[in-house]
């Protein structure tokens, strides 16, 4: 019982009082000192246009990323939410070209991803291989399936089709014709998973599991369904995600969402969350997609090779595991 008080969670919460104590302090100094570089670089960066257009473009990638914050504080890691991307993407485009209201196909779509988050939840819990190896083989899984129920065609949604300009209204739209919809779609998405990862039962559960899964189970926490929700969760933002990124480009085909994994990851731990599990926030993980953003954006308007930015946004990761492994090692030496 000792070893579970002593690594009681911590239940994280906005407060701006507290903002410069909190682990994220870094990262959205970084995030400031970003957007002034931005704004000294180039003019059109501060145009409201400019930082709208930023917003839908982390839409997608950060919906994905409330999902894989979960996964990671509990101590897992997530490598087929690209995959899911697709496959989801595919069967909601599959669905409507069939004649199902897209309602109901983009209700399959995000099922899909529901199952194939259970299915790495049940392979890591119950069969007990570890979660990289699992979501490791269902990457090439669930890409497979993509190509396989699309025959590797692409799928192209016209607007002459019966619902499809409503359900493209979903990506393409805007609220009073200024906020991307995309962007509305994530920051809802975005306050639930603040309230149930810093608010909930499940949220507590989440970081005693990360911290400590025995100290978890001898203080009466299911730690098998706590992880096995957190796939869930995973698989239905990437999901989410796909049908947005349908609805927003009205194509999608089997090699859709190829490496999304690894943005989506290194946006969680360039947040703050540790990849040991235990700690990290989602306003964390909210800062980082902001951050990946932001740079993307800087380095597209001042025309630097994407080759660069990929060469960059790899530093930036490699800079974050390192600042929380000297923090970990400095309060381990305390």
């Amino acid at each position: 019982m000792t070893s579970a008080t002593a690594t009681a969670p911590r239940r994280a919460s906005f407060d701006p009082r507290k903002l410069l104590h909190a682990r994220e302090a870094g990262v959205f100094a970084a995030l400031v000192l970003l957007f002034i570089l931005g704004a000294v670089l180039s003019p059109s960066f501060m145009q409201a246009g400019n930082l709208l257009s930023v917003g839908q473009q982390i839409s997608q990638i950060g919906i994905m990323a409330i999902g894989a914050t979960f996964v990671i504080v509990n101590g897992e890691i997530d490598l087929s939410v690209g995959s899911v991307y697709a496959l989801s993407a595919i069967s909601t485009g599959l669905a409507i070209e069939g004649g199902t209201s897209w309602p109901i196909a983009t209700i399959i779509g995000l099922a899909v991803g529901a199952v194939a988050g259970l299915l790495n939840g049940l392979a890591v819990v119950f069969l007990g291989v570890p979660s990289f190896i699992v979501t490791l083989g269902t990457l090439s899984v669930f890409r497979g399936v993509a190509l396989l129920i699309s025959d590797g065609a692409p799928i192209s949604l016209s607007s002459s089709q019966a619902g499809v300009a409503e359900f493209n209204l979903i990506g393409q739209g805007y609220l009073f014709g200024v906020i991307p919809m995309q962007l509305i779609v994530f920051a809802v998405i975005a306050a639930l998973g603040v309230v149930l990862l810093s608010r909930s039962r499940f949220g507590f559960n989440t970081y005693a599991v990360g911290g400590n899964p025995e100290a978890a189970r001898l203080v009466g926490i299911e730690v098998k369904g706590v992880k096995l929700t957190a796939f869930i969760i995973a698989g239905l933002t990437a999901a989410a995600a796909g049908v947005l990124g349908l609805s927003f480009l009205s194509y999608v085909q089997g090699v859709t969402g190829t490496g999304l994994e690894l943005t989506v990851i290194s946006a969680v731990i360039i947040g703050g969350a540790a990849l040991f599990g235990g700690s990290g926030t989602m306003w964390g993980t909210i800062i980082g997609v902001a951050f990946i953003g932001l740079l993307q954006n800087i380095l597209n308007i001042n025309g630097i090779s994407s080759f660069w930015q990929t060469v960059v946004t790899g530093l930036v990761i490699v800079a974050a595991v390192a600042t929380d492994t000297w923090q970990r090692r400095r309060k381990t030496k305390a």
